[in-house]
């Protein structure tokens, strides 16, 4: 079995020995140096799977060396050690990357616990990395994202798109359902064809008939000349009915004999026309809500829900929110002719941390607002518009007195209400601390519990403190 490699970065001798000795019973190698030049000498010539990096350094401060790794992305795990600890130096050290924060003089069971949750962090990572090289996709026909929720729905869809089956995409607003049926069509036999898209909810009610099958001359006021309708235009290719929900039911049933014969009739003429058509249609509603509730038609749903694809929210691809970001920052930074190259560690949590309602168009919005509006290198804070930003420390008021009232003896059952019910804040407060206790202070471990990122848990203590 290979050892792990440790690097030891702490310039007093006595200490830096006394860290070699706390970790003689695990299985390491382990080598000390005590500057930060020397430092980053070995990781340039073998990078160690675990460095243990001391803050105060005769020549170069720790946190340069771990901003080093970071932005260099070298693949290993940091765990800082320092006896001048503070809120702003651990959330500092979390977005940079560490995986945990020491804070001198600890003992020799608290070294060798963090040590080995690091060490399996990093072989997790590893596992994680090469399975993502191996099998996973981050760029996949427009859409960006390696989550695991994306990276199902990028197999259903290279299983779906070769055959001619209809295909009903569901998702919120955002989620990219253009982008998926696009994807349909270009990863099937009918790729050289054309992809026509046609919005139900955009355009007039009395207009539809004639925008799906077409009209001839004459057909209604201002029909000056005949018009090719989009069933027309999709022969031998896709036709995408996005919003299908909003068509009107008696549209509905002309839409599901459509379907069913694969021949219809243009506005105002009595000939019948016969396409060849592979239908992707999709929704921000319930589909099947709106079956129950009399809006839309069972035999159309069932005609065209054969292989359903659902796209997930942003908020349900964490992994993804960054990738995406960065991936914007870059397009839009060249189409603008600006500089910006990156967002500032701060700027990149406060993006992770929203939740992002509007999904990957509000994402858009948001970075090509940045773009345009600012200029630089590096995204920072106060560069990210409302609602997404960084957010403060909220100052500790206290509560204003209750004002007099005219019917002291009167029950009033909201305010006893509200004296039962505790504030959000304080409830997730409890529980944070709960779940770190629960984990003798591994705030790391503890992240992993609640699913959320360690340094999400140290701004949140940062602002109760």
């Amino acid at each position: 079995m290979t050892k792990n490699n440790i690097l030891l970065v702490e310039d007093s001798p006595s200490l830096a020995a006394l860290y070699q000795s706390y970790l003689t019973a695990g299985d390491y190698n382990i080598q000390a140096v005590d500057t930060g030049q020397k430092a980053l000498d070995a990781i340039a010539h073998k990078v160690p799977h675990l460095v243990l990096l001391d803050i105060k350094l005769p020549d170069i401060s720790g946190m340069t060396i771990l901003e080093q790794i970071h932005r260099d992305e070298i693949p290993c795990c940091v765990i800082i050690m320092t006896a001048h600890a503070s809120i702003d130096l651990a959330v500092s050290a979390m977005q940079y990357g560490a995986f945990d924060f020491l804070v001198k003089p600890f003992d020799s069971k608290r070294l060798n616990i963090t040590v080995k949750n690091a060490l399996q962090h990093y072989e997790l990572q590893s596992e994680v990395k090469a399975y993502r090289e191996t099998f996973a996709r981050n760029n996949y026909e427009g859409f960006i994202g390696e989550s695991l929720a994306m990276q199902a729905v990028y197999r259903m869809i290279d299983s779906a798109a070769a055959s001619n089956a209809t295909i009903f995409i569901t998702g919120e607003s955002g989620t990219g359902k253009e982008v998926c049926a696009d994807a349909i069509h270009k990863r099937s036999q009918r790729k050289k064809n054309p992809f026509v898209p046609l919005n139900c909810g955009a355009i007039p009610k009395d207009l539809m008939e004639s925008e799906i099958f077409g009209h001839v001359k004459g057909a209604f006021t201002g029909a000056q000349a005949e018009r090719q309708g989009a069933a027309s235009l999709a022969d031998g290719g896709t036709l995408f009915l996005d919003e299908i929900c909003e068509l009107e039911l008696d549209l509905q049933t002309k839409l599901l004999r459509f379907i069913q014969a694969g021949t219809f009739q243009k506005v105002g003429s009595g000939k019948q026309e016969k396409v060849d058509i592979r239908f992707v249609c999709a929704t921000n509603r319930d589909p099947w809500e709106e079956v129950q509730a009399g809006r839309f038609r069972e035999d159309l749903y069932y005609r065209l829900h054969v292989i359903p694809i659902h796209l997930p929210p942003l908020r349900s691809r964490e992994t993804d929110v960054q990738l995406i970001m960065e991936g914007l920052l870059a397009r839009y930074a060249g189409e603008e002719h600006k500089a910006f190259k990156r967002f500032a560690p701060e700027a990149t949590a406060a993006m992770m941390d929203y939740s992002w309602p509007g999904n990957v168009r509000q994402l858009q919005n948001i970075v090509r607002n940045i773009v345009v509006l600012h200029d630089g290198e590096e995204v920072l804070c106060n560069m990210i518009p409302p609602p997404v930003q960084c957010q403060q420390a909220p100052a500790n008021v206290a509560p204003a007195a209750p004002k007099a009232s005219p019917e002291p003896e009167t029950y009033n059952a909201a305010e006893e209400v509200r004296h039962e019910v505790k504030p959000l804040w304080l409830v997730e407060k409890e529980v944070i601390e709960q779940t770190i206790e629960l984990c003798h202070g591994n705030i790391p471990k503890a992240a992993a519990l609640l699913d959320v990122s360690a340094s999400t848990i140290y701004r949140k203590k940062e602002k109760w403190d």
